[in-house]
């Protein structure tokens, strides 16, 4: 298999150079530790080795089932599990089998959950201003004194302002980032420890709080983060169609083109994907249905690159990425860090 022309569509492509490209840019701006890069965002082990080799050590995980599979690919030298959870037995045993695994903590069950699953450090974790996990910033510091009175290391806090991600006008994001990570250093200098850990893709050139950044998705990219004007970061990932279906234009109603890409190999909460140089008008199950421009541009079984708009949804729906060169496909990224 040598060409896009070979694969079975719906296929996740990513575009080597735009990806390059994307991870020099980062770690340029947060070179080495002050970048913990998301894996939730990728799910490949293969594409954390690629952020590996441009410096950085450490990584954020959404699930324990990211945690295991990287401590398993050898990239276990500190993880960061940013939820919580409440039995903590298999991070334990990632940890007495030599992975550096912290977790983070918002109450008092979830550092008994850490205690008792055998993990020796913790981050609190503080409602920034996000309503989903964190305690209050008040309560952070009785929280890290319960966790050091109960034999674990605390290592600082974190607090996830993902509500301002998205954000368009880069003062008025910059402007809120600081209201949020005000609450966050506050906290920080009740608790202690040496992390601030927040932030990502959105925020990552205006939070200056943070001594790490948690950002994830700018590797790859979708629309949605491709919207925010000032982000340096090119879309790297598309999902590969055929065309299966042509209507032509007819009694004043334009013409449309249907490819195989749906629902079930995209992300939707975004919204639709898009097409370039087209007007993309619904998706089903396995088809969107889009208007291109000019009709007469398309011909059914050409190959279309169409734009997820949420990129970690995307992924997780497809068992590998195929890392391309334009057509020519060079090498092949298995998304196994996906599933539970």
């Amino acid at each position: 298999m040598t060409t896009i022309y070979e694969l079975q569509t719906p296929a996740l492509l990513v575009e080597r150079s735009a990806l390059e490209r994307n991870l020099a840019t980062m770690s340029a701006a947060l070179p080495g530790p002050r970048l913990r890069p998301h894996v939730k965002a990728h799910k490949s082990t293969a594409l954390a080795r690629m952020q590996q080799a441009a410096g950085h050590r450490s990584f954020t995980c959404a699930t324990i089932r990211e945690v295991e599979g990287m401590a398993a690919a050898g990239l276990g030298q500190d993880l960061l599990l940013a939820n919580e959870v409440l039995d903590a037995r298999r991070l334990g045993d990632l940890v007495s089998r030599g992975a550096r695994v912290t977790l983070a903590v918002d109450s008092v069950p979830t550092v008994e959950a850490a205690v008792m699953g055998g993990l020796r450090e913790v981050l609190i974790d503080v409602n920034v201003g996000l309503p989903r996990c964190g305690c209050a910033p008040g309560d952070a510091g009785r929280l890290a004194e319960l966790a050091r009175s109960r034999g674990l290391e605390v290592r600082g806090v974190m607090g996830y302002e993902g509500h301002l991600m998205l954000v368009g006008e880069a003062d008025d994001r910059r402007k809120q980032v600081e209201e949020c990570m005000t609450k966050l250093v506050a906290a920080h200098g009740d608790v202690g420890g040496d992390i601030i850990s927040a932030g990502g893709t959105g925020t990552f050139s205006v939070n200056t709080w943070a001594n790490e950044i948690q950002a994830g998705s700018y590797a790859l990219m979708d629309t949605a983060y491709g919207a925010v004007d000032d982000l340096p970061f090119e879309q790297a990932l598309f999902v590969l169609g055929t065309v299966i279906s042509t209507t032509p234009p007819a009694d004043g109603i334009p013409g449309w083109a249907v490819v195989d890409v749906g629902l079930k190999s995209l992300g939707m909460d975004h919204g639709n994907p898009s097409i370039p140089g087209a007007t993309v008008w619904f998706c089903s199950d396995e088809h969107t249905t889009w208007q291109p421009e000019p009709f007469e541009s398309v011909r059914l079984g050409d190959r279309v690159r169409v734009v997820p708009a949420h990129v970690d949804p995307t992924i997780t729906l497809h068992e590998r990425m195929w890392l391309v060169d334009g057509d020519e496909i060079v090498d092949e990224l298995p998304v196994d860090l996906r599933g539970w």
